[in-house]
């Protein structure tokens, strides 16, 4: 079973880092201010774990087969099954349309991103 994951650049980690190089003076002032090191954390934490795992399968009936959305605290499985299509927000942002009417947003997925993450469906979603 192949799977594409789509994720944030590494590279967003930069500008976390520099966050908390800024945060650490203030940090260091007292006990309580150490809990602004939260921040730059949580920030890393979720430049890591957010995207998107899309997973081809055997066949259209594998349960393991579908769209994956990883958000910092939760997961979110939708079978190929119950995949109606894709819907591009007006700002470039996709969204996954289910065939019961809800939306999941592809939170690291772009318009420009549309080509790749057809050719990783296997034909499920069409090129535009």
């Amino acid at each position: 079973m192949a799977v594409a994951r789509f994720r944030m650049s590494r590279t967003a980690l930069l500008p976390v880092a520099l966050l908390l190089l800024c945060v650490l003076p203030t940090a260091a002032a007292g006990p309580w201010a150490a809990l602004l090191l939260l921040v730059p954390v949580l920030a890393a934490a979720w430049v890591l774990r957010v995207g998107v795992d899309v997973t081809g399968g055997a066949s259209p009936d594998d349960p393991g087969a579908g769209v994956t959305v990883r958000s910092l605290v939760r997961r979110r499985h939708v079978p190929w099954t119950e995949v109606a299509g894709i819907r591009v927000g007006p700002r470039g942002e996709l969204w996954l349309v289910s065939t019961r009417g809800t939306e999941l947003r592809l939170p690291v997925l772009r318009l420009r991103d549309l080509d790749r993450l057809a050719a990783a469906s296997g034909g499920r979603i069409p090129a535009p």
